[in-house]
């Protein structure tokens, strides 16, 4: 066995340690001399380019199209919408020279003093406000609307607490902004765009997934409704994974941005913003991950399959070569990432365990014996299950089981949400279960200032009022007054 497999901390002893460890030893990423930011690595990245291209083709499919907008926001856009600057500004990173010059001590570079800026620039923590200033521009008319426009970008928000993937000051994203003539138009878009994240959630990440609006305490700075996709993760933690705001028309009126209707009237123009993150990342390792290391949804898995040849002889390396190659042939035409590992420089049982650390979801095993027998060993990671199978026929025995990882995965997530999802009536109880973790279903009487009492007292949060499921109203497990529907409460990351 692997080293790095052998020194992973176990999920049970330490949940944060593990989540921690995995993600440097498993290869995706790792710490920056930048405080707060991260190096994401070649197969980390590998993970998130096929989260990228996927929900880009999701983007397009509804009618969306790409753009990109500057890094650098004037300091004055900020100040424009006043919600939407008092949630960022703590978080802000602000350009103010644009010049060094050499030290007059010789001690390397310094600041020029004659270079400042005369007006501050903000390096964006989020586009709406260059946008809409850009918006203005574009729109006059309603045969100007839609604008349907996404950017894949890198963001900035000075955290002081960070982990990898979860909470980094730099992460990359998308972040969709869309202008309409008509506040049903914004609205049914901010809840495509949701059900377009539960999709790739669920049909993707195999990550089942809650959809919900926010509350106002939770709701994005400047947005009149925030919908949220809330996913578990395995310590019974809630982690939001994707939102979709609705922002009315402030943001137009901030940057006066309005257009002729139909009746031949100015209006301001209705906007949404929508986004997820590498987050996704964060999500998908703690929804699937276990003690020996990575398990990844086939559908996302850099490498899919992969062969490795188990030989004592070259002569014998050269017939499992030959055997092997029509294999990878057959499996790339039906699509399938695979990878034929027959270096050299590492021993067999090294390969099989970097490759479980890393989450390859089938692994294939093929040694002289085995071709005697016309045999292959076939081992799946989500349940580190052997088998054999016949070489004939490999690659559609290997499509199938892909398939079956897939949804295996997934119904492993959901009965996981299932089993730590849980009903309660008063706050003593609530107090009790939030300690065992999980999703808590509870009355509440809509007030913030309810809402603020439980967080302070039990550090769980409202993680959404959910779209689906049982409206029934009922009293607050709190103050006894009406509630209109329970809400799912969370500790949350």
């Amino acid at each position: 066995m692997a080293k790095e497999l052998k020194d992973l901390t176990k999920r049970a002893d330490n949940y944060s340690q593990w989540y921690n460890e995995l993600v440097v030893k498993a290869d995706l990423a790792e710490q920056s001399a930048v405080r707060g930011c991260m190096v994401i690595k070649p197969y980390g990245y590998a993970i998130w380019e096929k989260m990228q291209r996927q929900l880009d083709d999701m983007f397009k499919a509804t009618g969306h199209v790409n753009a990109y907008f500057p890094l650098l926001i004037p300091k004055s856009f900020l100040s424009r919408e006043a919600d939407h600057v008092e949630g960022f500004a703590k978080e802000c990173a602000v350009v103010t020279h644009y010049r060094l010059k050499t030290d007059p001590d010789g001690q390397g570079v310094v600041v020029d003093p004659a270079a400042r800026l005369e007006e501050e620039l903000i390096i964006r923590p989020t586009s709406e406000t260059i946008i809409w200033n850009t918006y203005r521009n574009w729109i006059k008319s309603y045969r100007d609307l839609p604008i349907l426009c996404n950017q894949w970008a890198n963001v900035l928000r000075w955290e002081m607490r960070t982990r990898l993937f979860l909470r980094t000051a730099e992460f990359l994203w998308q972040e969709g902004h869309t202008a309409h003539a008509t506040k049903e138009e914004a609205l049914e878009e901010a809840k495509r765009m949701l059900n377009v994240y539960a999709d790739f959630a669920e049909k993707f990440m195999a990550v089942p997934v809650i959809k919900g609006v926010k509350s106002a305490n939770e709701r994005f700075a400047g947005a009149l409704d925030t919908f949220t996709i809330e996913a578990m993760m395995q310590d019974g933690k809630a982690l939001q994974s994707g939102t979709s705001h609705f922002l009315g028309q402030n943001f137009a009126k901030a940057f006066d941005v309005k257009f002729i209707n139909k009746n031949n009237e100015l209006e301001y123009v209705w906007a949404t913003s929508w986004g997820v993150s590498t987050r996704l990342m964060g999500a998908l390792i703690m929804t699937h991950s276990d003690d020996n290391g990575l398990v990844l949804p086939p559908r996302l898995a850099p490498i899919q399959v992969v062969i490795v040849p188990v030989y004592k002889s070259l002569d014998q390396l050269a017939e499992i070569d030959a055997k092997v190659a029509p294999i990878v042939e057959k499996l790339k035409a039906m699509g399938i990432s695979v990878k034929y590992d027959n270096a050299d420089n590492k021993r067999p049982g090294f390969k099989f365990a970097d490759y479980e650390l890393k989450g390859v979801p089938v692994r294939l095993v093929l040694g002289a014996r085995d071709i005697e027998k016309g045999t292959i060993e076939v081992m799946r990671r989500d349940t580190l299950e052997k088998s054999e199978a016949s070489i004939e026929g490999i690659e559609a025995h290997v499509a199938a089981l892909l398939d079956e990882i897939q949804e295996n995965i997934y119904a492993k997530a959901l009965k996981f949400r299932e089993e730590k999802t849980t009903t309660v009536e008063t706050y003593e109880e609530f107090k009790e279960k939030i300690e065992e973790g999980g999703f808590i279903l509870a009355h509440w009487d809509g007030t913030p200032e309810t809402e603020e009492k439980i967080k302070d007292e039990t550090k769980a949060t409202i993680r959404c009022i959910p779209l689906d499921g049982d409206k029934t109203p009922g009293k607050c497990m709190v103050t006894g007054k009406p509630s209109a529907q329970r809400v799912i409460f969370a500790r949350s990351y």
